[in-house]
């Protein structure tokens, strides 16, 4: 097959495709759909991977949380969630013996998870915060990277001592709550509590679209403003190169602190930036995978009306086909003929869904600002491939049958 003769195969794809604008998109409706899907969806796919990866790697690579159960995208059973707290103490005794960890910083939640969720509420004169993230730390949480300043200031040690009512609030609060007022030394109300803000962090770790509604109080006043609150969690900040020796000497101290049996396994969780995003990725491989069966329906249904569209075009064109091998077309040139033009049909179609989940895509960013969503190259190539495939494949059968007719039958068909 030479150039000129797929020039002029494509070429005579065209025109049939023109002469029949509205069924040739009908006829490729499944494949513009299945290759828009893995387009669009891909693309938000790996904005999400990246957005959340860039979220979970923001702990810090020399950082581990400890928790009574897995902080991630894994099951939590329900024995787990049945574990006892971790205590202050614990993190003290971290902080005290283990020589690879540079700083250990509590975190104390308000609400216990056996008990069921419990309303908050933050208040500015008249307005209203439902359902702030609370928690009571240290200053430690901050010197360890897991908290930046973009106004005034951390609380300090003294202030957590003491039982001061200072807080430092999320970079979304202050437009939730004061309308674009100044927010240093404004006092709010949270659960019925008079609270200073001394300072207004930079946006945290949070999934895209997720406003920062952060409300970290010192440890102690947290503690004082829920006595019932029990449930601990511990960021632990290792030296430089040391995390590994620092989660195994923080192991053993918990396993001494918690009387652990020598026989029995850990009742609490070490979780490492890296381990997250690992299990996120799991996660996204496996809506991928899922995402490209569903398309697969699409592409199908398409390839089936691709193959019905070519059958009736054979049926339409006998006569034509028997003028050609009258005069001396062979069976391969037949062949070739509607296998261009199911490609072609495809191949179109296959660049319309591009455009489409290009499209979905650009919207997505549009809406959520923070999902940096981008086609991937292995979605884009996905999506040409395949849309290619099909017309190769079930535009071998028409192309076939017109081959094999007879050139006198075809030539006697009205």
């Amino acid at each position: 097959m030479t150039l000129v003769e797929l020039g002029s195969a494509i070429g005579l794809a065209l025109s049939t495709v023109r002469e029949h604008k509205m069924r040739s998109f009908l006829t490729v409706l499944g494949v513009i759909i299945g290759t828009g899907t893995i387009i669009g969806v891909g693309s938000i796919i790996a904005g999400l991977d990246g957005a959340i990866t860039n979220v979970l790697r923001s702990f810090g690579t020399n950082t581990a949380i400890i928790f009574k159960f897995p902080i991630g995208f894994t099951n939590v059973s329900a024995d787990e969630v049945r574990r006892k707290p971790l205590r202050y103490e614990d993190g003290v005794a971290i902080a005290e013996r283990c020589p690879s960890v540079q700083a250990v910083s509590p975190y104390l939640f308000p609400n216990s998870f056996t008990s069921g969720p419990q309303i908050n509420m933050a208040r500015y004169k008249g307005n209203e915060l439902y359902q702030p993230q609370i928690g009571g730390t240290e200053a430690s949480y901050a010197q360890g990277g897991s908290a930046e300043m973009k106004e005034g200031r951390f609380f300090t040690d003294p202030e957590n001592e003491h039982h001061m009512p200072v807080i430092v609030v999320g970079e979304d609060v202050p437009r939730a709550l004061m309308n674009g007022e100044d927010p240093i030394g404004k006092w709010i109300d949270v659960n019925g509590h008079k609270f200073e803000i001394i300072g207004v962090m930079m946006r945290g770790p949070s999934p895209p679209g997720q406003d920062d509604t952060r409300l970290l109080l010192p440890y102690f006043t947290m503690h004082k403003m829920f006595p019932a609150a029990r449930e601990n969690m511990l960021v632990v900040v290792a030296k430089p190169d040391k995390l590994p020796a620092a989660i195994d000497e923080a192991r053993a101290v918990l396993r001494i602190m918690r009387r652990v049996p020598v026989d029995k396994p850990d009742d609490f969780f070490i979780s490492t930036s890296e381990q997250m995003v690992e299990q996120f990725h799991s996660v996204t491989a496996m809506v991928a995978l899922v995402m490209v069966v569903l398309s697969s329906i699409g592409l199908l249904v398409g390839g089936i009306g691709v193959m019905n569209i070519m059958l009736v075009s054979v049926t339409e064109r006998t006569r034509e086909i028997g003028i050609r091998k009258a005069i001396g077309a062979r069976r391969s040139d037949i062949v070739l003929q509607f296998l261009t033009e199911a490609v072609v049909l495809t191949g179109l179609g296959g660049l319309i869904g591009m455009t489409v989940g290009w499209l979905i895509s650009l919207i997505s960013r549009t809406i959520f600002p923070s999902l940096p969503t981008a086609v991937p190259v292995w979605a884009a190539v996905l999506g040409v491939v395949v849309s290619v495939a099909v017309g190769l494949f079930f535009g071998i059968w028409p192309a076939n049958k017109a081959a094999r007719l007879d050139p006198v039958v075809a030539l006697r068909y009205e």
